[in-house]
């Protein structure tokens, strides 16, 4: 079994960026959010005053202004599917599982289209943006991995950064991907 980070390790850029900036031209009202979305990444970023997953349930606050998130996301994936990566469509297995950050729903229809069965990823309310468990990042990717799959060996591991170096301990190979350059995990 092979794992894979999804944002800017199969995926040419980060996903929720690009989602973002999606909604941000349909959507317009998302504009009147963005001084609490920048607060909310300074009070993370620069201050370190609130948690990573507080401060993106904050950013995540515009999918109340998403009318048909459903379409919005079938829409998004649609024009976008052709960001990933040609390393990643090259080796596909299907027992494939992606491990990511980004929000579970979010990465669905993305996988359906990949023809994956196995997303892990953050539990996020496509509705409200509140979180319903722990942002899927470092130690909590392995957590996750462990609830589904116990007892499950990790022949590889691929991601783009070394956050991710909790997975990569759990591989009996990993990998660090920057752009389409595949190299060894150091």
């Amino acid at each position: 079994m092979n794992c894979y980070d999804f944002d800017k390790t199969i995926y040419k850029s980060d996903s929720s960026t690009d989602f973002y900036l999606f909604c941000l031209l349909r959507y317009k009202k998302i504009f009147f959010r963005l001084p609490r979305q920048l607060g909310a990444f300074c009070r993370h970023y620069v201050l370190h005053t609130i948690t990573k997953t507080q401060m993106k349930e904050i950013f995540y606050e515009y999918f109340q202004d998403v009318t048909d998130m459903d379409k919005a996301l079938l829409d998004f994936w649609e024009k976008n599917i052709h960001k990933v990566k040609a390393f990643y469509i090259a080796q596909q297995k299907p027992d494939d599982v992606i491990i990511s950050a980004s929000p579970e729903f979010f990465l669905e229809p993305a996988c359906k289209m990949l023809g994956l069965q196995h997303l892990l990823a953050s539990p996020v309310d496509a509705k409200t943006g509140k979180h319903a468990g722990e942002n899927c990042h470092g130690e909590e990717k392995v957590r996750r991995f462990r609830e589904v799959f116990p007892d499950a060996c990790v022949e590889e591991f691929y991601s783009d950064s070394y956050s991710d170096t909790p997975m990569a301990k759990l591989a009996q190979k990993a990998y660090l991907v920057k752009g389409e350059k595949v190299t060894d995990w150091k």
